[in-house]
């Protein structure tokens, strides 16, 4: 596993991470906990390093299930976590935000046991508080950092203004948003600002929530607590529009002899030198196959994906219109 840098930060990763949200969380019911022990550390032992979890995942549960995997070698990978949102008797309150610097000092220091850990290496603001100042936000992280307690601060799904502010305070390691073939939209102005910055990119939904590996048609009918149920771009009519993209996909997949998930994560690879993406699964042999993204795709090959990706129309929202209001652009 090739590692890469994310950004100036000098934090230093696995070329692909792995997003944990799926094993707790979001995506139909949890995996039984050993076996989600048990694919985080197949990661490990495959050259994983970089970690993503938030206590917003559960709640709880999933920094929980990371924290025991990662136990045994906390000394040898990265774990990101989030901070964000607000709770009413170990709940979450639906479209609720909550980044007071209270708040995240409170919630730092319960991640911390739940990832039975000292310090937490990437502390990201899982959703911009319009209520806080990101000021008030960086500062606090900046403390935690000078304790110890935190290593490196991140954002999540933050438009450029909120950025530079942020970096002001506080040198921002890396933005989480998403980015993929079928979600372009951070190379309008996103990722100039990072590069400006020396900040990293860390992609989620690199495969476009399932979507992009060929394994979903109209036909496909989720789980009643998966909340691709949810989403727009996710309806039976617009996912049958949206097959144009992965028929592109698969016809360069074929000729390269690969996987649709692995041109796809090659694809988000070949961007920038400083983008780690951290494609979710709850099945070892996806995550094998995922791990095999190391695939060598030419100018040629970039152009062609590229000016085909661009040329599909997409059709519908990639979010429900409750969570695109806590989206900042």
């Amino acid at each position: 596993m090739q590692t890469r840098k994310l950004g100036n930060s000098g934090l230093e990763v696995s070329a692909l991470g792995l997003g944990c949200m799926g094993l707790s969380f979001g995506l139909g019911p949890a995996v039984e906990k050993q076996a989600g022990v048990a694919l985080i550390r197949a990661a490990v032992d495959l050259g994983v390093t970089f970690f993503d979890t938030a206590e917003v995942y559960g709640p709880f549960t999933n920094e929980e299930l990371v924290g025991e995997a990662l136990a045994p070698v906390r000394d040898r990978v990265v774990i990101a976590t989030k901070f964000g949102f607000s709770y009413k008797d170990g709940k979450q309150q639906p479209g609720v935000l909550n980044s007071r610097p209270e708040r995240i000092r409170e919630m730092v220091e319960a991640s911390l046991e739940r990832l039975r850990t000292d310090r937490i290496d990437l502390l990201y603001q899982h959703r911009v508080d319009p209520d806080v100042p990101i000021e008030d936000v960086a500062g606090a992280v900046k403390e935690l950092i000078q304790q110890g307690k935190v290593k490196h601060f991140g954002l999540s799904e933050a438009g450029v203004e909120v950025i530079r502010r942020a970096h002001a305070v506080q040198p921002v390691a890396a933005l989480q948003s998403e980015y993929s073939l079928w979600w372009r939209e951070p190379e309008a102005e996103i990722l100039p600002a990072l590069e400006e910055l020396g900040i990293g990119f860390v992609p989620f939904s690199p495969l476009g929530k399932g979507f992009l590996t060929g394994m979903i048609d109209e036909g496909t009918a989720f789980d009643p607590t998966d909340f691709r149920n949810t989403v727009p771009r996710f309806s039976a009519e617009n996912r049958k529009a949206n097959r144009a993209l992965v028929d592109v996909i698969a016809g360069v997949a074929s000729r390269k002899g690969v996987t649709n998930a692995q041109l796809a994560l090659a694809w988000v690879l070949a961007q920038k030198p400083w983008i780690v993406p951290i494609p979710g699964t709850t099945k070892r042999h996806r995550l094998e196959e995922n791990l095999g993204a190391a695939v060598q795709l030419s100018a040629d090959d970039l152009g062609e994906i590229g000016a085909a990706a661009a040329g599909a129309s997409v059709q519908g929202e990639r979010y429900s219109e409750a969570a695109q209001k806590m989206i900042n652009r």
